[in-house]
């Protein structure tokens, strides 16, 4: 499969049709911004996660009286997406049902993507369709993993993402990759510009991911900036409109994902219920639901 690259005066950007994901965020300055996806670690770039984002309980649902079987953060990263509408700057790329897919999720679905670059931005827009006669339930979510150490001669934990609203950003632990409802403070993020020298950061370190993922839920803020003290390149990122952020690694790996997710892992006590899982949503027949994520490199 041939990789699609979009392209314009300060960055190009790389996605391949599997997944539908973004595997290389190229900018002028000659700094690839995306992790690139040594197996040792992770093997992945930026998978999009649909219908369901993290993991079911016991890889299990219900809907209407009748059991579904989902693997973590769903189907659409291994399959397939038709590209279409490519120009130099923008690209859209489309999953709908097949027999495959209505044997574990039993609705009528398009996915499209749209990737599409403004100046040094790239924006993700995920559109779902409901192309059935009856309501839907979804979730979806993306997993874009940037590269840390960014420059040469730097290290992890020359890093930090930086926040600008004031809060205290409570991570929710997961046992066995399911949210329990045991919750811990990570950072209190100060009111301050996030170039101010006495901003309030997270300081990246791989230890905060030996129990996984940063679970956040319903944040004040929905823009960070990964960065360093030690030289004057990073990213920012964009997550308005998404209720849950996941920030994750793998062990000791040199990356970091931030993760924008509308819907969010099973809870330890849940249900099952597809229709009552946090953070679903519920799409009419006939209906369009859109969401927009970006990152600015620096």
């Amino acid at each position: 499969m041939k990789m699609i690259t979009l392209k314009n005066d300060i960055v190009s950007a790389s996605i391949h049709p599997k997944g539908a994901e973004l595997r290389s965020l190229l900018h002028k300055n000659g700094l690839e911004y995306m992790w690139d996806g040594n197996p040792k670690f992770w093997g992945k770039h930026s998978p999009v996660l649909f219908p369901i984002v993290g993991t079911l309980k016991d890889d299990t649902y219900f809907f209407e009286g009748k059991k579904y079987n989902l693997p973590r953060h769903g189907f659409a990263r291994d399959m397939v997406f038709i590209a279409k509408s490519i120009n130099k700057t923008e690209a859209v790329f489309t999953l709908s049902e097949n027999e495959q897919t209505l044997a574990v999720y039993p609705f009528p679905f398009i996915l499209s993507l749209r990737y599409r670059l403004v100046e040094n931005r790239l924006l993700c827009t995920y559109e779902v369709n409901n192309p059935g006669k009856k309501e839907m339930y979804f979730s979806v979510g993306g997993h874009p993993a940037f590269a840390v150490p960014l420059v040469k001669d730097s290290q992890y934990t020359d890093y930090n993402l930086l926040f600008s609203k004031p809060e205290i950003l409570y991570r929710y632990k997961l046992e066995n990759g399911l949210t329990s409802d045991e919750k811990e403070v990570v950072a209190t993020v100060a009111c301050v510009p996030v170039t101010d020298d006495e901003a309030i950061k997270l300081p990246l370190k791989p230890e905060l991911f030996y129990e996984d993922a940063i679970v956040l839920k319903h944040l004040q803020n929905h823009y960070t900036t990964l960065a360093s003290d030690k030289h004057p390149h990073g990213l920012h990122f964009d997550f308005t409109g998404f209720p849950y952020l996941g920030i994750w690694a793998a062990k000791d790996a040199p990356f970091v994902c931030i993760e924008p997710w509308c819907g969010i892992t099973d809870n330890i006590n849940h249900n099952q219920q597809l229709k009552e899982k946090e953070g679903i949503i519920s799409l009419k027949a006939g209906g369009t639901w859109q969401r927009t994520w970006s990152v600015s490199c620096f």
